[in-house]
């Protein structure tokens, strides 16, 4: 799930400067209360302090279902929304640049450590309060580094009239990521293997350096092509894995929906990192009230992604032996496809979503589908299902990715025990007893003497790669997780509509058949792609005529963002602002690489 603690504001100084406040009104996880403490050495010698100090700074990171991004707000190739599609930026903002208030206060809780705790705390304990500083500014400049690319690396507190250092050059992206790997390494080997409930720990740590290592390998191979690089990073991703899988503590022991929709994951021995919602602690979410049916969306799945999913047996649909594969009627899907595409669809198309028909529910539960009306805590801001934020099956499946990478670059070829324990693994999945009434199965195991001959495959990718990632689509549609995918893997380019006409349209709907209601507002508006890729407009008397994907007429595509002169949507662009403000006091901030200096 993705985890987006980047905000724009202007005035790096500012950033650097900005006070640390002790205690903090925000409660995202399920944590001990805050106590106002002081800065001296009582307070940083006493580990229970230390404590609720770190406890502010974690919900930076691990945000859950606050995150706008997830479901509602989705950018990528699996979401189509009512009207124009999100545009890439074009253009030098006036105003942008990093925040680094969230690092300042890293840097000052391993600046205090070292000052007040070093030598009054057991060497057990401090170690494992410097490896979660550390593990916390390895995962900050992580984030900062995906978005910005080069980005100031300071490891220690700037003082107000120290210029030099505030404004300091962008650190080149290699060398601050030199420093995660070493701040990742030494978390790895100095934090504690269990802290307590909702504490940082060590298999904590190593999901999340996980996470950043097949992301920055991956930056490294298509993007920035070092390969050594791209190596060394794969290589950590496969380290930290083996860490959490060889532990035992984990594995896959519920159905896929349970997991977004539960009231309590505590005790889930698929979820690493997990938030909760409690509104006796005021503290909700809304995800649930989005994904019920009853409300409409202006977004919904896009024709592309239904069409990624794979049948119950292992191959593509063009390829597949399955009775009914043939159809792309939702009624039909739901038996003859993957089990995640039932978990994660209204298994009718509807037109409360508005772009698609292809109405995403994987966050609303099951047992309140026709219930009305809702419990007060799936209403509005009430919501109180917990939030899957790291999942084994995360882990397993960049477990198989990095070693799939590792082997186009001389490491180890890929052997059938590797899936077996990756991706078949998360294929065994049980099934929800709702979705087995509906007829939903298993999917077969993926053979890789047999991989699915899917004539859709970018030729840039190897059958293998292509599935991997196909498994990946699947298990994280709508946790916000596939654009940074897309960006890392350099495919931006599949977010072009221009290219693909199925980011334009969604779920398949025999307008007749499936007896959904048109009248004169939908004349001229409604239409569907048929599968010749003719457009069919309703008129107001040719519904029966209406069989294909669905197809708002104010659908629109995106603009041009690739092949741009000045133009990267890889990578963020700083603010004009920024840049002068620079100039006024003798420095200079470059800009971004592949937008204008000026």
């Amino acid at each position: 799930m993705r985890l987006n603690i980047s905000n724009i504001i202007s005035g790096l100084a500012l950033l650097l400067l900005t006070p640390i406040c002790l205690s903090s009104c925000s409660d995202l996880l399920d944590r001990p209360p805050k106590t106002s403490v002081n800065d001296d050495a009582t307070t940083w010698s006493d580990e229970n302090l230390i404590r609720n100090y770190v406890n502010d700074l974690i919900p930076k990171f691990f945000i859950g279902y606050d995150d706008t991004d997830m479901h509602t707000g989705d950018f990528s190739d699996d979401a189509v929304y009512m009207g124009r599609q999100g545009n890439f930026r074009r253009s030098v903002p006036s105003s942008s640049i990093w925040n680094m208030k969230t690092l300042r206060s890293i840097n000052l809780l391993s600046d205090r450590l070292d000052t007040y705790a070093k030598g009054k705390l057991t060497d057990e304990a401090y170690n494992h309060w410097m490896g979660v500083a550390r593990f916390l500014r390895a995962y900050d400049y992580a984030l900062l580094t995906r978005q910005w690319g080069d980005v100031p690396y300071y490891d220690h507190l700037v003082g107000d009239s120290e210029l030099d250092e505030l404004y300091k050059e962008r650190t080149p992206r290699n060398e601050v990521m030199d420093h995660v790997y070493d701040d990742l390494k030494f978390a790895l080997e100095s934090v504690r293997l269990s802290d307590g409930d909702q504490q940082i720990n060590r298999y904590w740590v190593a999901g999340v350096a996980a996470q950043i290592a097949l992301t920055e390998g991956s930056w490294q191979k298509y993007y920035y092509k070092d390969q050594e690089r791209a190596k060394k990073f794969f290589t950590f991703a496969q380290e930290a894995c083996e860490m959490i899988i060889s532990s035992g503590k984990y594995r896959i022991d519920g159905d896929y929906k349970s997991l977004y929709t539960s009231e309590s994951l505590a005790g889930n021995q698929e979820c690493i990192i997990y938030r909760v919602y409690d509104l006796t602690t005021n503290v909700g979410h809304m995800l649930a009230h989005y994904s019920n049916t009853a409300n409409s969306i202006a977004m919904g799945g896009t024709t592309d992604l239904l069409k990624s999913y794979i049948c119950v047996d292992g191959k593509v649909r063009s390829e597949s032996d399955t009775n009914g594969a043939d159809s792309y009627r939702l009624s039909e899907m739901i038996k003859t496809t993957d089990s995640r595409f039932e978990a994660t669809f209204y298994d009718q198309p509807t037109p409360m979503s508005k772009g698609s028909y292809l109405f995403p529910n994987k966050f609303f539960p099951r047992r309140l589908e026709g219930v009305n009306p809702l419990p007060p805590e799936y209403q509005g801001a009430k919501n109180t299902t917990d939030a899957p934020i790291l999942r084994y099956a995360e882990i397993l499946l960049i477990d198989i990715e990095s070693k799939a990478e590792l082997a186009t670059m001389g490491g180890s070829p890929v052997t059938q025990e590797d899936l077996d324990r990756t991706i078949n693994t998360i294929r065994k999945r049980p099934l929800a007893k709702e979705a087995v009434a509906k007829g939903v199965q298993q999917t077969a195991p993926i053979q890789l003497a047999a991989l699915p001959n899917d004539p859709d495959r970018d030729p840039s990718v190897s059958p293998l790669l292509w599935e991997i990632r196909r498994e990946r689509r699947m298990e994280f549609a709508f946790d916000g997780m596939r654009f940074g995918d897309l960006k890392r893997w350099g495919k931006l380019e599949y977010m072009d509509t221009s290219k693909n006409a199925d980011l334009l349209s969604g779920s398949w709907v025999d307008f007749q058949s499936d007896n959904v209601t048109l009248d004169s507002k939908n004349i001229g508006v409604t239409a569907v792609v048929a599968e010749d890729g003719t457009m069919i407009v309703y008129n107001g008397k040719n519904k029966a005529a209406l069989k294909g994907f669905f197809h708002e007429t104010s659908t629109e595509g995106r603009q041009p963002f690739l092949g741009l002169v000045n133009v990267n949507p890889y990578l963020t662009p700083v603010g004009k602002n920024q840049m002068d403000d620079y100039k006024s006091k003798g420095y200079v901030l470059k800009q971004t690489e592949g937008w204008p200096q000026q």
